[in-house]
Formats: C-alpha cells, structure tokens, sequence
C-alpha cells in the first residue's frame, strides 16, 4: 500500500451540489471514476521572519494527486461517515497540530474538478477553513508519509506567490530530533497545485482580513 495514501479508504459520494448520494466507494475508484467527494483545507499561520507567515506544505512524492507541489497547510479527504469537524484530525496526522471545532473559522466551499494528472478525474467540494490563532511554526512535526516538507512564507509577501504567480522568500521547517531549524527556500507561484480558479487570491485576501481582526463573509467559488 502506497503509504501517502490508501487506494481502498471509502469516501462518501455527492452531487456537484454538494447533496449526498447515500452510496460510498473506495478512494481508487472515486478517482478514477469521478465521483464528487468531500475534502478540507486548513489555512494555518504564525510567527516566522519576526511576522505573521502562511504555513505551506509540499506535497509528498507518493501523492496520487499533484506530488512534490506546495499546498495549503493541511488537506486531508473527508472518510465515509465523518464529518467535517472530525476531519479537522487531518491537523494533526500531516503537520502534529491538534485542532478542534473552535480553533477555526470557516472561509468558504470551493467545488473544484481535476483532471491535470493521468488517469485521476479528482472532483472534490472542498470546505475551506482557517486555524483563527498563530501557531508555533517551529514546533510543528510534517508527517513523513504525507508531506515532504513544510515552509513558511511571510504574509505580507505570500500575496506574490499565491496573487500573482512570482516568487517570495521563505523558509523550510528542518527537524533533527527534538530541535528545529529554518532553512532559506524560495516559494514560487509555479510550485503551488495549479488553481486556475483563483481560489488563491480569495483565500489570501480572507486569511488577511481575519488575521487583521476582520469578518469577511463565507464565499463560494464553482
């Protein structure tokens, strides 16, 4: 079994709209078939470079999904029967986080179908979340089967990255034993999952806002 992801997990299935189909089917399939399914995605940041940073993760090798690319902190499928608040273990399991139902705030849905990779059609209806206080980005722990790397960006920088597609100063969270450092790593607008859609520039602008003690409306993008 490919340990990024397990081919025979069973996800819940749903129409575009997002009303369950009352049937579920093992994860291979669902990618294979097309089958609209439920994901997350939580927004994290804290302090890195002395300012507020996003928290991005690069991709494990052995996704079946856009591997070695850089995401959202935390993305995670959502199983058959769960629900969304149970899937916030996603936290956790990828970057050692432990989130609960009030630790976040909700940004919007995204319906978001998928066809770059060969043979995977990824239709997902993913709830969009961010992490409302600042982690310590030092004292997270990228889970070795999931992620290949996590990396902070500044966010008065990030908006070049995720806005416009260029390139911005980062650094990647090294770990040797129970210490941490930062290494430099340059973030670019080409690493990222490609997101024609511009999810990434309404997110940035919701995550700026809140962070900034604003309340941005819940959107919808698809």
């Amino acid at each position: 079994m490919n340990p990024a992801q397990d081919a025979g997990e069973l996800f819940d299935l749903y129409d575009a709209s997002g009303a369950p189909l009352g049937r579920s089917k093992p994860r291979g399939l669902v990618h294979r078939d097309g089958d609209w399914h439920r994901s997350l995605h939580v927004w994290v940041w804290g302090p890195a470079f002395g300012a507020p940073s996003l928290v991005l993760q690069r991709r494990s090798a052995g996704k079946d999904t856009h591997p070695l690319r850089l995401d959202i902190a935390v993305t995670g499928h959502v199983r058959a029967g769960e629900s969304i608040e149970q899937t916030l273990r996603e936290a956790e399991e990828e970057i050692g986080l432990l989130l609960c139902p009030a630790d976040v705030v909700r940004l919007g849905l995204r319906r978001r179908p998928d066809r770059s990779r060969p043979g995977v059609i990824d239709n997902e209806l993913q709830e969009i979340y961010l992490a409302s206080a600042p982690v310590d980005v030092a004292t997270l722990r990228p889970s070795p089967a999931e992620l290949d790397a996590i990396v902070a960006v500044p966010l008065a920088e990030a908006a070049r990255v995720l806005c416009d597609g260029g390139e911005a100063r980062g650094a990647r969270l090294v770990r040797e034993g129970e210490s941490a450092r930062f290494a430099d790593e340059t973030v670019r607008g080409s690493d990222l999952v490609p997101a024609p859609d511009g999810y990434y520039a309404l997110a940035y602008a919701s995550v700026a806002a809140l962070i900034a003690g604003g309340r941005p409306e819940p959107w919808v993008i698809g």
